[in-house]
């Protein structure tokens, strides 16, 4: 029951790591992602995870890495998006997995097929919930009350973005999901008291806001009103046709999202107030952790950084 607990619970985790990646853009190269009772955070130079196990101690570990955007043709504008997403989905997937097996212990650990499985099913899940699904209710409302096809785009956008709100809702009702989003909330916490040079300790990292501009939460938003000025563009054809192309076109649509939120981030004023719509949804997706959940970022960013804050 234990194991089949946790498995639902990295299944679920790696579909939002899916749609929720988070990838710093300026001057210090901080990320991060939650992970099962632990968080994942990215230095300059390797990665940090830190997990709490059942025993109550932190267990860290952590592995250099060399960002795949760090060379061209990778790093040239909006190619740098897509291959930032896949970066962090890769090393994502890897810390879920890991964090698994620290949390259930040796003799229960999640076998390479049920975490293949997993992938499968939560790739699936994506293309099917949030590609998919739209494209097909909004065709069949668009025949139903003769849309045109700009109102029939716009409509498939603000579906794809609702469809969303309602997962994280649905699933943020879970007790082991709502942990999940509490260590989102302690690695927000962390990184912007790093980043405006707080004492970084417990007490002090707890007051600082759970929200951050460049959260993988925001940029899925962003990727909403994008893909509806994209989308636009091979607008007519059948629902296949259309299913296909969402599919295909999803990496520029990727690469010009991630762009706009880099370009944003790098004001503290207007680029706020720009995608202020899109930050106030990570109050779905955070919650306020305890000192101890902070306590465990720490540990996963002291290992990021290869120092002692």
């Amino acid at each position: 029951m234990k194991k089949m607990y946790r498995i639902r619970a990295f299944l679920n985790t790696l579909i939002s790591s899916i749609l929720i990646f988070l990838q710093s853009v300026e001057k210090i190269p901080i990320g991060g992602q939650a992970v099962i009772e632990g968080v994942l955070m990215k230095g300059p130079s390797r990665w940090g995870l830190s997990v709490r196990k059942p025993t109550g101690e932190i267990w860290s570990e952590h592995w250099t890495t060399r960002s795949w955007t760090s060379m061209y043709p990778w790093k040239a504008p909006v190619i740098r998006g897509v291959v930032t997403m896949v970066e962090m989905m890769t090393v994502g997937i890897r810390a879920l997995n890991r964090s698994a097996e620290l949390y259930l212990g040796e003799e229960e650990k999640i076998t390479f097929w049920e975490m293949l499985l997993s992938v499968v099913i939560a790739v699936v899940a994506v293309v099917g919930l949030f590609i998919a699904f739209p494209v097909w209710i909004s065709e069949f409302l668009a025949r139903t009350y003769e849309l045109s096809p700009i109102a029939q785009n716009l409509l498939e956008g603000v579906m794809r973005g609702l469809v969303f709100i309602l997962y994280v809702a649905i699933i943020g009702l879970w007790k082991d999901i709502r942990e999940v989003f509490r260590y989102h909330g302690a690695e927000h916490k962390t990184i912007n008291a790093f980043e405006d040079g707080a004492a970084m300790n417990s007490s002090s990292v707890i007051r600082y806001s759970r929200i951050h501009p460049r959260c993988g939460t925001s940029f899925l938003l962003v990727v909403v009103a994008v893909s509806i000025i994209v989308f636009s563009v091979v607008a007519q054809g059948s629902l296949l046709w259309k299913a296909l192309t969402r599919v295909l076109l999803l990496p520029l649509v990727i690469g010009i999202s991630y762009e706009f939120i880099r370009f944003s981030s790098r004001s503290n004023s207007w680029g706020r107030y720009l995608i202020f719509p899109a930050l106030s949804l990570q109050y779905l997706t955070t919650r306020e952790p305890d000192l101890q959940q902070i306590e465990v970022a720490l540990s996963s960013l002291e290992s990021a950084l290869d120092r002692k804050l």
